[in-house]
Parts: structure tokens; C-alpha cells; sequence
């Protein structure tokens, strides 16, 4: 593929489509099953390279992982069948891989390095280490004058001899929350977990599915007490659902294109996830979504969606949590609605793979919407039926503002261009998906 997507003004987009694994749950499925007793093998994984990056990681820690066509056979080690690796774990842009790494090595006997591309080197990871060094591990890390007493990769950990914890949790993150739970596995006594909000509980059902000591009382708290354990999760069969994230960039070019209609098959639908279809219903979308299945405790159904008006709406508190990753695709439905839409309580935004405030409001100033940059997130006034303006998209390495910017440049009247390379992290068959759906891609 050329390195550059060329998009252009888009026909009806038309059909029923599936996409990837899901990237949270993939990880997870990667890193689970290496610590099973005996053999796990996954289906429908996420082929993205963050994913990659967590699957050569933990085969540099000693664990067999073949990979291919979406299937994965894991010779599951537990805890104690982990080994040092030779050398330091390279990450990639992932943050999901560096923060999960860091709790599963915080119970290990040996010194680890992980390192990271330039984005993932730019991404604070004090609010991970914090908690882990009061554990018992201990983390060394490049600092930044800019934001003193704050750790930066690359990283430095050298676990073992951890302690249970009660830990209130500053903000609701799915990546901090489960980094703890996999080094409260490893401690001495039980530990307890608490998220001012809800985040998505992928790692909860998942754990609970593989038989580990996990639970969560009356009070919404995560209770892990290891106490008596073997340390090795129950091999099982893993199925993935396909990504929301995906597909939310899919449902929301169906919405903007008019006479579309689109139908995605098969995708994850975890209430604690699914924020990016509620949020678009609050902005008029018309929308069918149905349950169909099951998989590892995960709904799995799929999400038709027709081209309509658009609407401003407020997206903020719990809703902004719940579709924290899918921001990016949701700006895009804001410029195309008529009136503003609000994006707000959404500060974790500065610190992905790029700020993705920044760059949304840039990319959409660029497109022609009226923007405002705020400090936790930006309000957008939207073209209603009017025609963005296409472009070069500039994603800065990050792959959700690269896929908003080609689906945006599916209404541009004028060509619109994308860096391929920004886009394989997640979602490597987008063009082709887009394509198969009708849209007129070059390269």
C-alpha cells in the first residue's frame, strides 16, 4: 500500500462489514493467557501493531505466542514461568503495553527496561508507577522539568516482594486499574481498588472468566485477595469481540454520507464501553443496535446506522468516559451536525499517542468548522450540510485523528490526504473495509 490514502468525496456507502478484534480486549487476551496454566488459544485477535508490540513482549519474557490470521496459541507460563528478558521490551506506541507491563512485572524477581517509540517517550506514566513503587516495585524513569515528580519512558522496574493496597484512583482509567490488579495478583494480602467513575471493565470480566481471584463488592469496589492462590489463571478458549473503536469510525461515516447505510457485524458491545453510541443517539443518530451473543462475559451484536441529520449535543462526565477513544470519530460527526457540540471532562486527551485536543481542533479548523480549544476538551460548531474542506491530514503518529481525518474527507468536496502508516495501529484493513463499503479510495 501506497503511503499516502487518498480520499475523495464518498457515494453512498452501502453494505454489512466487520472489523478487527478489539485492541483493549486483544491485549488482554495476550498478556491472560500468558499466565494460565497451559495452553490458550484466541480467535479474532486484533492484528493492530499496538498488539503486536504486547505479543513480542511477553515472548521476550519467555512465553510461546504464534500469531496469524487473527488466531493465537499461547503456551500459558502463570506468574512464576515468567523469565527476564535479554533485552529491553520495545512497546511501540503503546500505552496499553507499557502500563499492563509494568503491573504484570511489578511482582517479578528481576529488572526489566521498556522503551517506547517518540509518542509513547512523551507520555507521563507517574500516575502507573505511584502506586506500584508504594506496592514494593521499584520504577526509575526519565524525568521532565515540565511536570516534576512525574516519571517518562523509558523505564527501569524491578519487582517482587509486593504488598496488597487500597488504592482510590485519581481519575477512571481502564489501563491504571488493571496495571494494579495484575500486581495485586502477585502481593501478600488482599488489595481493593477504587475509580471515581466507571471505566470499562474489559480486564474484570475477563480475569473473573479465567477463573481468577477477582471480585467486585456492594460498594463498585475491586476486591483481589491472592491469598491461597496457585498464581496461574484456568485455560479456556478466548473469542474477541470486534472493536467499538473501529467501528464507531465506520457507523459515523455512514452518518455523515448521505443515503448510507451500513451495517458492522460481530462488534463488542460492553455497556461500559459503548458511550460512542449513546452519544451519537444524543446527537439524532439513527441507529439499530442488537445483541446477538456472548463472549468471554462481553455482548457482542451488531450496530446498524443510516445517514440523517446531525445534531449539537453535550458530551461530558460519564458519557466523555465511556467514549474516551472514540472522541476522535465523534468530532467528525460534530463538524458535520448543525449547531455545537460540547466535548468536555476529556483532560486524558492531552496525553495519547498525541494531544488529541490539539490536534482535533487543527484538524477540524483546517476541515472549516468553527473550534474552541478548552483545556478538557473543545466545542464544535458544525457545517450542518455544508462541505468541509479536504486537505493533508497531519495525525502526528496517532491513528484515531488519521482515520477522522479520512472519513471526514469522505464529504470534502476536494481531495482529502492520510499517512497510512498512522492508521495500522488499530485498524489495519480500514481502507479496504471503506473501500468494500463503496468509498471511492485511492493511492
Amino acid at each position: 500500500m501506497s503511503s499516502v490514502l487518498r480520499v475523495r468525496r464518498s457515494p453512498p456507502l452501502r453494505g454489512v462489514c466487520r472489523v478487527p478484534g478489539d485492541k483493549s480486549i486483544s491485549h488482554r487476551a495476550l498478556l491472560f493467557g500468558a499466565l494460565a496454566d497451559g495452553l490458550v488459544e484466541a480467535e479474532g485477535l486484533g492484528q493492530g501493531g499496538d498488539n503486536l508490540s504486547t505479543a513480542a513482549a511477553l515472548r521476550a519474557l519467555g512465553v510461546d505466542i504464534q500469531l496469524g490470521d487473527g488466531r493465537a496459541r499461547i503456551a500459558g507460563v502463570g506468574f512464576a514461568g515468567l523469565r527476564a528478558a535479554a533485552e529491553e521490551l520495545d512497546c511501540g506506541n503503546s500505552g496499553t503495553t507499557i502500563r499492563l507491563l509494568l503491573g504484570l512485572l511489578a511482582g517479578r524477581p528481576f529488572e526489566t527496561r521498556l522503551r517506547g517509540d517518540a509518542s509513547l517517550t512523551r507520555r507521563p506514566m507517574g500516575r502507573v508507577a505511584a502506586p506500584l513503587r508504594q506496592m514494593g516495585a521499584r520504577i526509575d524513569g526519565r524525568g521532565d522539568p515540565a511536570r516534576p515528580g512525574d516519571v517518562f519512558p523509558p523505564l527501569a522496574i524491578r519487582g517482587g516482594n509486593l504488598t496488597g493496597i487500597r488504592y482510590e484512583l485519581e481519575v477512571a482509567s481502564a489501563q491504571l486499574k488493571s496495571a494494579l490488579i495484575l500486581a495485586a495478583l502477585q502481593a501478600r494480602g488482599p488489595s481493593e481498588l477504587r475509580e471515581p467513575a466507571r471505566s470499562r471493565d474489559h480486564t474484570e470480566r475477563m480475569l473473573g472468566f479465567m477463573g481468577a481471584p477477582i471480585s467486585v463488592d456492594a460498594t463498585g469496589a475491586i476486591v483481589i485477595a491472592p491469598d491461597g492462590w496457585n498464581g496461574r489463571l484456568r485455560p479456556a478458549r478466548l473469542t474477541i469481540p470486534g472493536d467499538l473503536s473501529s467501528a464507531t469510525f465506520l457507523i459515523v461515516a455512514a452518518l455523515i454520507v448521505p443515503g448510507s447505510d451500513v451495517t458492522v457485524e460481530g462488534v463488542g458491545l460492553n455497556p461500559t464501553r459503548a458511550g460512542a453510541l449513546d452519544a451519537l443517539r444524543a446527537m439524532g443518530a439513527e441507529l439499530e443496535v442488537a445483541v446477538t451473543g456472548d463472549a468471554m462475559g462481553e455482548p457482542v451484536g451488531r450496530v446498524r446506522a443510516r445517514a440523517g441529520r446531525l445534531r449539537g449535543a453535550r458530551i461530558d462526565g460519564e458519557l466523555a468516559l465511556r467514549a474516551i477513544d472514540e472522541i476522535p470519530a465523534l468530532s467528525v460527526a460534530a463538524a458535520c451536525a448543525e449547531g455545537e457540540t460540547i466535548f468536555a471532562d476529556l483532560a486524558e486527551l492531552r496525553i495519547k499517542e498525541s494531544d488529541r485536543i490539539a490536534a482535533l481542533a487543527r484538524e477540524l479548523t483546517r476541515a472549516g468548522a468553527a473550534v474552541t480549544e478548552r483545556p478538557d476538551g473543545l466545542s464544535v460548531v458544525g457545517l450542518g450540510s455544508g462541505i468541509p474542506k479536504g486537505g493533508p491530514v497531519v495525525p502526528e503518529h496517532d491513528h484515531r485523528i488519521a482515520m477522522s481525518g479520512a472519513i471526514l474527507g469522505l464529504r470534502a468536496d476536494d481531495e482529502t490526504t492520510v499517512p497510512t502508516a498512522d492508521i495500522g495501529t488499530s485498524f489495519p484493513s480500514f481502507a479496504e473495509t471503506l473501500a468494500a463499503l463503496g468509498a471511492p479510495l485511492g493511492s
